[in-house]
């Protein structure tokens, strides 16, 4: 008790003391020191951080076990088929490109399934968003407000990023609110991650984490320089390697968002690969970075433009190109149309040629022309410009109807059929040539994603 009275006693007197200081003055940071400003991003900041929106959705999604949805063990059981929806909830970014229009640019997976998006600004507004379009294979989508006394932030040239260059990163991780990080550019042309098919990545150690995905990465003059999209981390956590699109990526695929709501990718028709020192040897070149073309497609803009097998492409459209990412980058988002002038080596000469950009010719047909098993499935060849362009072959499942004869047989959208009743198949019309002298069932090899399975329809 002695002790306890000690100590209020002391804290009394310390109070007293304090009290009768006096008052202290307020603690700011100078402004300067020896005349020279203390370097800050603040005032640029105050005027991009407004700009850059928050944003959350709302869907829903089917909630089955894995073994309810196997096919197999349902009817093993002779279990009905039962689908549970749950709602889903998502936070990510946005970027505010035409204060005018309302114009919002993120990222694809941002708003990926969504029902509703809802659009918290800077100033605490909130408002309900439309979806104008959206690119699943770059990662890009475009959303619109209508609101007044909106905010956009100026873009940069991404193409003269250089590694070292200082960035900013501002977005919305785990939900906490605007938040700004800084770093610099750690990289550029990242790519063969496999997370998009399409990937020209800048990397940076500004910290990037879940829910900073669509949000800005701009440079000290506060001009957007890219869509922050990508952390490599364990668990999701920002260990400073983080990726963004760059913006003259993400404003060329934005173009056709907002014009066609979708992107209308054209057909060179060549599938191509690295360039090794061992295949520069094969092909009696000197040339030591480029790209070696494996395919021509017969009746293709590349075969009319005079483009063989064996010839190494250096160059498209005066953009150098190191690798097989770097040409389908490049051909992926130039429109129909569109003309290309390529720099090329064969053996020991360098030639240029010029094709003009064709619209895909890509085969589909619905399942149920095929096989009763197939109904409610599309299927299609693998077109160019697909992340299995070049790499695999097979047919590709685009689509597989909720309920449907395909679904309940355990087919899913973005399998590939490499094989039909023991046959290998590398497009629609080898899959109906195989089933014409199969039998009554159909035996698929299907690969999913890094694994491969087969699915016997009887």
């Amino acid at each position: 008790m002695k002790a306890n009275s000690f100590l209020v006693a002391l804290l009394l007197s310390s109070t007293v003391l304090l009290s009768s200081l006096p008052p202290l003055a307020q603690a700011a940071l100078p402004q300067a020191i020896d005349g020279e400003a203390l370097p800050t991003l603040a005032p640029m900041l105050e005027r991009v951080t407004p700009a850059v929106v928050n944003i959350s959705t709302q869907g829903r999604v089917v909630a089955q076990s894995p073994l309810l949805s196997d096919p197999f063990f349902r009817r093993f059981f002779n279990i009905p088929e039962h689908r549970q929806e749950r709602r889903t909830q998502g936070l990510g970014s946005g970027v505010i490109i035409d204060a005018r229009k309302g114009y919002i640019l993120t990222n694809h997976h941002v708003i990926d399934k969504a029902e509703d998006i809802t659009i918290r600004l800077n100033d605490g507004r909130s408002f309900e968003a439309e979806l104008i379009g959206s690119d699943p294979d770059a990662d890009v989508a475009v959303i619109r407000i209508d609101a007044d006394g909106l905010t956009e932030v100026k873009m940069a040239d991404s193409s003269r990023l250089r590694v070292g260059d200082f960035v900013v990163a501002i977005g919305n991780p785990f939900g906490l609110g605007q938040t700004v990080t800084s770093g610099i550019v750690s990289a550029l042309g990242r790519s063969g991650l496999g997370i998009e098919a399409y990937e020209d990545f800048i990397q940076t150690d500004a910290s990037i984490n879940p829910g900073n995905s669509g949000g800005a990465l701009v440079n000290l003059r506060g001009e957007l320089v890219g869509i922050n999209t990508a952390i490599l981390g364990p668990n999701g956590g920002n260990i400073g390697i983080g990726f963004a699109i760059p913006i003259n990526m993400a404003d060329q695929i934005t173009e056709q968002l907002v014009e066609f709501g979708e992107v209308r990718r054209g057909r060179l028709g060549v599938a191509a690969q690295d360039l090794t020192p061992e295949l520069a040897k094969a092909f009696d070149t000197r040339q030591k970075q480029g790209v070696v073309v494996a395919q021509v497609d017969s009746g293709s803009p590349a075969e009319k433009a005079g483009l063989k097998v064996g010839d190494v492409v250096v160059s498209v459209n005066g953009r150098e190109v190191r690798s097989s990412a770097d040409m389908r980058n490049v051909i992926g988002l130039l429109r129909i149309g569109a003309e290309v002038d390529m720099e090329v080596v064969r053996g020991r000469r360098t030639l240029r040629l010029k094709a003009v950009v064709a619209e895909p010719q890509l085969q589909t047909i619905e399942g149920k022309r095929l096989s009763r098993h197939l109904d409610g499935a599309v299927l299609g060849d693998i077109e160019e410009g697909s992340r299995y362009y070049g790499q695999i072959e097979g047919v590709l499942v685009l689509q597989v109807e909720r309920g449907s004869a395909a679904a309940r047989a355990g087919l899913r959208p973005d399998d590939i059929i490499l094989s039909v009743n023991k046959q290998h198949v590398a497009s629609v019309d080898e899959v109906q040539r195989a089933i014409k002298r199969g039998g009554r069932g159909l035996l698929l090899n299907i690969q999913r994603g890094n694994s491969a399975l087969f699915i016997l329809l009887q």
